[in-house]
């Protein structure tokens, strides 16, 4: 992401409110106690809870979760309602996204949480094939994405189930719709 533009007082703090570590993942905030930034917007159309729950105590609550490094650049994980609780871990899924994107056989991949009674959740990836690939869907190509992902990042974020898919779930602008996904997975799609 970046280092925060200086005209805003931009943190990131963990659940308990405090601000983070270099290299702890936190969710990115920015203080309105001073001044409201421009642009900032004010609340949610008709809907006071959600706004109190974004804006409260001098702080507005983005939703995004981000890490900072030593020279005080923001690395982006997700948005706090995606990430995945697996066995203790917070696994964002842009990095496991990322990586598997990183495979020829990969178009385009949606990552998720689904409910696992052992570790609370286990990642799952919904995966579009390129057209030399679609042939080659099955148990095979599954350890083979799996195996590039541990490879990639840390072994314990790789996908434990892959869904190859024809298309994924899209808002009218293209994004991906990851709750579409973890209903249909039976996933509760609500914030956790």
């Amino acid at each position: 992401m970046g280092l925060p533009s200086p005209q805003y007082d931009v943190d990131l703090l963990a659940p308990d409110g405090r601000p983070v570590e270099v290299g702890e993942q936190g969710q990115i905030v920015v203080r309105t106690d001073k001044r409201h930034p421009i642009g900032l917007f004010r609340g949610y159309y008709r809907n006071e809870t959600l706004t109190n729950e974004a804006h409260h105590d001098g702080i507005y609550y983005t939703g995004d979760l981000a890490w900072k490094d030593e020279d005080g650049y923001f690395w982006f994980v997700g948005r706090a309602d995606d990430v995945i609780k697996s066995s203790g871990y917070r696994i964002g899924p842009f990095e496991v996204e990322s990586a598997l994107m990183t495979h020829p056989a990969v178009v385009e991949c949606a990552i998720t949480g689904v409910p696992d009674e052992i570790r609370g959740q286990v990642v799952k990836a919904t995966v579009i094939l390129s057209n030399e690939y679609k042939d080659k869907a099955g148990e095979a190509l599954v350890k083979t994405l799996q195996e590039h992902v541990k490879q990639v990042t840390a072994p314990y974020k790789y996908p434990r189930i892959i869904e190859f898919v024809d298309e994924l779930p899209k808002t009218i602008s293209g994004k991906i719709r990851r709750v579409a996904i973890r209903e249909k997975d039976g996933s509760n799609p609500t914030k956790e």
